[in-house]
């Protein structure tokens, strides 16, 4: 049996935009790969991102917050930053480690009323459903 294809989403906070993109992959790449997310500097999963995903069906309630550096970088074959702070943080990566650039917006950082925050976290968790959709059948047709 072949090696699944191993993915790391990375972003500052490991709170909103990496979870919801592990939680996406999970949902739509099923037991073809594995998935992890960290962040540079660990908050906590946002209650907006666990909202966010429920409202489409998805729990990602039992996901963790870690830190980039607890993760083993070498064992990944893919690393997808979604925030220009963890491109700019991530340390150089081995050469046969595919990686991509996500620049979305926090939506844990916007404000306003509740109505703007959902609305925000609903256009970010559609970008990274669109992301992770596109990196999916990428790399299906890398590993077939």
């Amino acid at each position: 049996m072949a090696k699944k294809p191993r993915i790391l989403f990375v972003c500052t906070g490991n709170s909103a935009r990496s979870q919801m993109a592990e939680g996406l992959a999970r949902f739509y790449g099923g037991n073809s790969i594995e998935l992890e997310s960290a962040g540079i500097d660990p908050a906590g999963l946002n209650p907006n991102a666990v909202w966010a995903m429920h409202e489409v069906g998805l729990d990602i309630s039992h996901q963790t917050s870690d830190s980039l550096d607890s993760k083993k970088l070498e064992d990944f074959d893919y690393v997808v930053t979604l925030c220009g702070d963890a491109r700019e943080s991530c340390p150089v990566l081995p050469a046969h480690i595919k990686t991509e650039h996500w620049p979305l917006p926090d939506p844990a950082g916007i404000s306003g009323s509740l109505d703007d925050v959902i609305k925000g976290f609903r256009v970010i968790r559609y970008q990274i459903e669109h992301r992770v959709k596109d990196l999916l059948e990428r790399i299906e047709g890398e590993h077939p």
